[in-house]
């Protein structure tokens, strides 16, 4: 299940209103601006660690459920797999879906058809997201075993019929996803739904390399990810193997694989206590106040380290604590933004993450009315953030060194910047008038507009 994250997708300004009194940009109405950008079909590269940490995060994605439950049994599709497109279907979900399924063919070796129309195995409904969160509040998307639709499910809802823990194996499954939001976050969804469909359900904070975490740095699926998907369906495996029988596969597995990886034995667990699930959610989610927030943040820190944790939990802790904290104690924040970075350079595929904390400072120099710190910040994330393919954080960085260039006295170039981080916002925003507030907020940034 993807939750509605607020930290790893958020910029210094995005919850703001506009001031009375501060003068918006104009930007052009939605029909004159540039065509939506997309990116073009790309291949990730093979993880980056040791077969044995991957083994030990194999189990624990196969075998526990993101609430702790326990899964008794390896459980996928035997046979040909097929997947349709159902409801209000976004007009850019086909392409992103087809790329996907190009994708997972010739990383995982999984061949999934779609369909048109009639069963399938996987069947994707979209349907506007005050319904769906009428009845999930904090899921921006989610996957239900043994139905194919949205009236399935509410009736089966709190049955057996849709309990993992209860599956041998899958035959079919439905995911759902709002069809009322932007454009990346519908591709978003679609990758790390039909990953869950098809092989682990779990989500591990530790994981820096992987869209099965709910820090949400990572969008698209990883060569971690496909990895994983290739063992989950691997022929060494079968429906119904227990947990010690596939820790006594996986090494074998792993090796031919991941022939790069050294041995397959899986390092000991690293399980994730639940107060610091719990201290995470409080500070990521939408209730509580500031302080509440920023307080909970603090608590999964403490947590963190007293766990000794050296991985991306530990990045993650300080990464909340500096965000939540720029409004309070900003001095404090960039430090801990700045320890956030330092512990994710050392971490495998966290460029994205070290990106993520660069657009904060960027926004923050422009803030301050350094212009060159924040076109210098601005170009270093651009690289990470373009291979992620993520077109709201790319849309965002363009807006931040327009601005900065406008403030060096370069207004041809930073208009140039705007008009191409429309296209890309487009994709990542969606609506003209989100597109709108971001330009507005970025421009606020500038001691030009906002001072």
């Amino acid at each position: 299940m993807r939750i509605m994250a607020r930290l790893a997708c958020l910029v210094l300004l995005s919850a703001c209103a506009l001031p009375a009194g501060v003068p918006e940009r104009r930007t052009p109405a939605i029909a004159d601006l540039p065509a939506m950008k997309t990116f073009p079909p790309g291949q990730a590269k093979p993880p980056q660690r040791s077969n044995a940490g991957i083994a030990r995060d194999i189990l624990a994605l196969e075998f526990q459920m993101e609430s702790g439950r326990d899964l008794p049994r390896l459980t996928r599709f035997s046979g040909p797999i097929t997947l349709a497109l159902t409801g209000d279907v976004p007009p850019t979900a086909a392409t992103d879906l087809s790329r996907l399924l190009d994708r997972l063919r010739a990383e995982a070796g999984i061949d999934v058809t779609p369909v048109a129309a009639g069963p399938a195995s996987i069947t994707v409904e979209f349907l506007p997201r005050r319904r769906l969160q009428a009845v999930v509040p904090q899921a921006a998307c989610f996957v239900v075993p043994r139905v194919s639709n949205w009236s399935e499910y509410r009736r089966a809802r709190r049955t057996d019929r849709v309990d993992w823990t209860r599956l041998t194996t899958r035959d079919r499954v439905a995911v759902f996803i709002p069809s009322d939001t932007a454009p990346q976050e519908i591709r978003d969804c679609l990758h790390e739904e039909v990953a869950q469909a098809l092989g682990p359900l779990n989500d591990l904070f530790e994981l820096s390399d992987s869209v099965f975490n709910d820090d949400n740095f990572h969008t698209v699926l990883t060569g971690f990810d496909m990895l994983v998907l290739r063992v989950h369906y691997a022929p060494e495996l079968a429906n119904g193997m227990d947990r010690a029988a596939v820790a006594a596969r996986l090494p074998a597995v792993l090796s031919r694989l991941n022939p790069g990886g050294g041995p397959g034995t899986p390092l000991p667990p690293s399980p994730t206590p639940r107060p610091w699930i719990e201290a995470m959610e409080t500070a990521l989610g939408p209730k509580g106040t500031p302080d509440q927030r920023r307080s909970a943040a603090r608590q999964a820190l403490q947590i963190a380290r007293s766990e000794g944790w050296a991985d991306s939990r530990l990045g993650f802790s300080f990464f909340a604590v500096g965000r939540l904290g720029l409004a309070d104690d900003a001095d404090a924040a960039v430090g801990a933004l700045a320890d956030a970075a330092r512990i994710y350079r050392t971490l495998p595929d966290a460029d994205i993450h070290v990106a993520h904390i660069d657009v904060q400072m960027a926004a923050l120099a422009l803030s301050a009315g350094q212009p060159a710190d924040a076109i210098k910040l601005a170009n270093r994330a651009m690289p990470a953030v373009t291979r992620s393919e993520n077109a709201a954080l790319l849309a965002s960085l363009l807006m931040i060194k327009a601005e900065a260039l406008e403030m060096t006295g370069n207004p041809v170039q930073a208009q140039a910047l705007r008009l191409d981080s429309f296209g890309w916002a487009r994709y990542g925003f969606g609506t003209e008038d989100e597109v709108r507030r971001h330009l507005t907020e970025f421009s606020l940034l500038s001691p030009l507009q906002g001072g």
